[in-house]
């Protein structure tokens, strides 16, 4: 089979915060015979991801001794992104993968549209399936059929500083839940009580970020409001990206920079370090919080809803597990994949590398292990999560997407949020077009 230089993947397609083990460093990999099933991952062994993974993949060959033995190559990616892709990219043309890989989410539909990943369907009918999250079946699905696994998940949430709100005299009472979340218009209204008693922006809603973010975190105000970015069967982005729901969406956002609710040059740490009362930040923030900002009082609130819709969505996606179609051993692989996918594993990796699980079972395990604010994600998530598009040319798409939220929050001359759409759909559109040929 044909296989095609996937050169999307140099890009940084999740923002460095949001991967753990993304630091620079020598790739590593174990001893290895003509009989191994070979996984590339895109981590050092040295970080807590490395640590839970050596962890699960020990037990998947003490389970399987004799029969089957997994053995890991550990390739850290560079922060720009580059190192672990760049090699892949480098073994796709010289035919020389892994049995196994892992894969960005967001990655799914390019690998499985160029024959570099083989579908996993036939091997998942005893992998309980039914267990899994939505969000993870998703990420990992293509033209009708599983290509990926996902072993970690993510979320966003809205933090807040508990002290600043209660000096605001914004009372407990007045807090959303998952069963009542803010629509955008209480959500304006709450920031700008906070705008006007701290005389600042209320939130940092990481616009500045100007990466992958910025499509991870605000397509779920999209979605809320019944719009989308590109179809169902990701071909087409006009119509959709600049369809009314959609550009209602984005005026929302538009607002609160207009009426400074948010900052667009924030100051670095921010909210941690009590700047801002709210944060929009994922699952990742947690850790950091609690590691290094112990005075910060603070919980997450889920994500402000359409006030048409009411509906509750929130952005999803990590690292998957992929076979590869070079592999002859793929019996061997599918069992990798299942094992490392299991109740068991997703536990070991949600408390090693304080992620989100990707199974039901898993948070029910782990719920009273966690702190309130994982709990918080990982229910939001259960009830709410939603995978990025699965589009073979998601790099291009999801680059006109954070381009689209830089016009309209920082140039005075794309204030007209229709316009702005317009262009940008049709930039996605040709993208999509020239990816299918």
């Amino acid at each position: 089979m044909k296989r095609k230089l996937l050169g999307f993947a140099a890009l940084s397609i999740l923002s460095v915060g949001l991967l753990a083990g993304c630091g620079g460093g020598n790739s590593k990999k174990e001893s290895s015979d003509p009989g191994d099933i070979k996984i590339w991952v895109q981590f050092s062994d040295e970080t807590p991801e490395g640590v839970a993974w050596q962890e699960i993949v020990d037990g998947f060959n003490k389970e399987n001794e004799g029969k089957y033995k997994a053995v890991t190559e550990y390739i850290p990616r560079s922060g720009s992104g580059g190192g672990y892709e760049d090699k892949v990219n480098a073994a796709i043309t010289t035919n020389g993968l892994p049995d196994v890989i892992t894969l960005d989410g967001p990655n799914t539909a390019a690998y499985a549209h160029s024959g570099v990943i083989a579908p996993l369907d036939d091997y998942l009918k005893d992998a309980d399936m039914d267990d899994v999250l939505d969000s993870i079946i998703q990420q990992g699905t293509y033209d009708g059929k599983m290509y990926a696994f996902g072993f970690s998940e993510s979320n966003v949430g809205v933090y807040y500083n508990k002290e600043m709100f209660k000096e605001a005299g914004i009372t407990e009472e007045q807090l959303p839940t998952l069963d009542n979340p803010w629509t955008w218009s209480d959500f304006s209204k709450i920031s700008e009580i906070l705008t006007k008693h701290f005389e600042g922006p209320a939130i940092d809603m990481q616009i500045a970020s100007n990466d992958e973010m910025l499509t991870y975190a605000y397509t779920p105000f999209i979605w809320s409001n019944g719009g989308d970015v590109v179809n169902e069967e990701g071909t087409k982005a006009t119509d959709y990206f600049n369809d009314s729901k959609t550009v209602e969406a984005l005026e929302f956002v538009q607002s609160l920079v207009k009426n400074g609710y948010t900052t667009i040059s924030p100051i670095e740490k921010g909210f941690e370090t009590g700047k801002y009362p709210m944060l929009l930040s994922g699952s990742w923030t947690i850790f950091d919080l609690e590691e290094n900002y112990k005075d910060i009082d603070y919980g997450i609130l889920p994500y402000p809803v359409s006030d048409t819709t009411k509906e509750l969505v929130s952005p999803t996606g990590s690292w998957q597990l992929a076979m590869t179609t070079k592999t002859e051993k793929k019996d061997a692989s599918a069992a990798f994949i299942k094992y490392a996918t299991s109740t068991e594993s997703s536990r070991i990796m949600s408390l090693g590398n304080s992620v989100l699980p990707i199974r039901n079972s898993t948070i029910e395990l782990i719920k009273d292990e966690v702190s309130e604010g994982m709990r918080t994600l990982m229910e939001q998530n259960q009830r709410s999560g939603h995978a990025r598009p699965v589009v073979v040319a998601y790099p291009q798409v999801s680059r006109a997407f954070q381009q689209a939220i830089q016009d309209i929050s920082y140039f005075e001359e794309n204030k007209d949020v229709q316009k702005v759409a317009d262009t940008r759909a049709e930039e996605m559109q040709q993208a999509i077009d020239n990816s299918l040929k």
